[in-house]
């Protein structure tokens, strides 16, 4: 049994020692299954001896198992050894402490890791990922400064099992249900603002929008900025009122950001101004989802910082 993992690196497909180390394999699996791992960033990567990952929480002192307990036990074997590149084995916090972390091995005899962790898979394929995060710049903490996560994983099953199918080893009745819709869609979207960060479209994947903008729409062409200023001003002190206009004509696009002083301004303005009528237009008014303003805040930043 395998598991294909995607990270924004490349791919990796981890083979799984399901006989040797049944308890193990069935923790990672199942967390690969319920996406538990989605969005995981690569937070402890030294230079040719291992890359870490599997914490939800991105410190290395998060992640636990699918068990009732948060830890489980060791299944560390003698005939198992760190002598390849590509070795999986899981990040202990100490002697049968085994949650969600688990590292790979970034080069070749580690032995003195044996018999020290459980080691439950090897990489089979995705050797030139595992170079790719060998190479990359760490800070002092070993802490890679371009964030490499893990964007999807992914179990493949061997055609005699069925989709449904766990390691045998450990009764189906002591794992934890399924992670909830909810959970499910909130570690979804984390994970792809991950992918936009890493992308470099979003400067961070926790950015939010600002909640003193309004987003206004559906505006008679003839409205200028100074009429939004004037008219939106009767709610609180207006910081800018911003039409968006074609960068070529310099003709109204229809729509504009509001920014107030405050947010209590800026939701009362919501609720007074949604279909209200200026310029013989119904007007539509909602709160900004854009992060435009806070990217080229970083954007200004980090370019001063690299100059």
């Amino acid at each position: 049994m395998s598991v294909l993992i995607e990270t924004s690196l490349g791919d990796i497909v981890i083979d799984l020692f399901v006989d040797k180390c049944p308890r193990t394999t069935n923790n990672f699996l199942q967390h690969c299954k319920n996406k538990y791992y989605n969005g995981c960033l690569f937070h402890n990567i030294h230079k040719d001896f291992i890359a870490q990952t599997g914490d939800p929480t991105g410190t290395g002192t998060g992640g636990r198992s699918v068990y009732e307990d948060r830890f489980f036990g060791d299944e560390i074997r003698a005939d198992l050894k760190h002598d390849r590149v590509g070795t999986v084995g899981m990040a202990s916090a100490g002697r049968d402490l085994n949650a969600s972390q688990f590292y790979i091995t970034l080069r070749d005899n580690l032995h003195y890791l044996d018999e020290k962790h459980t080691i439950f898979g090897e990489v089979a394929e995705g050797l030139e990922t595992l170079t790719r995060i060998n190479q990359t710049v760490v800070d002092e903490e070993n802490r890679p400064r371009q964030k490499i996560i893990i964007k999807q994983t992914y179990v493949l099953y061997p055609p005699e099992l069925a989709d449904d199918s766990i390691p045998e080893g450990e009764p189906k009745d002591e794992l934890e249900p399924p992670l909830n819709e909810q959970l499910s869609s909130e570690k979804e979207a984390h994970s792809r603002a991950m992918v936009l960060e890493c992308m470099g479209d979003i400067p961070d994947a926790d950015v939010k929008p600002p909640d003193n903008v309004l987003f206004v729409c559906k505006l008679n062409p003839v409205t200028e900025d100074e009429d939004l200023h004037v008219i939106f001003s009767q709610f609180g002190t207006v910081v800018s009122a911003e039409i968006l206009r074609d960068y070529r004509t310099g003709e109204s696009l229809c729509y504009a950001f509001m920014e107030f002083e405050k947010r209590e301004a800026c939701e009362q303005a919501y609720f007074k101004m949604n279909n209200a009528l200026i310029d013989d237009r119904r007007i539509c008014v909602d709160f900004s989802q854009s992060v435009s303003k806070i990217w080229k805040k970083s954007y200004v930043q980090n370019k001063k910082a690299k100059n």
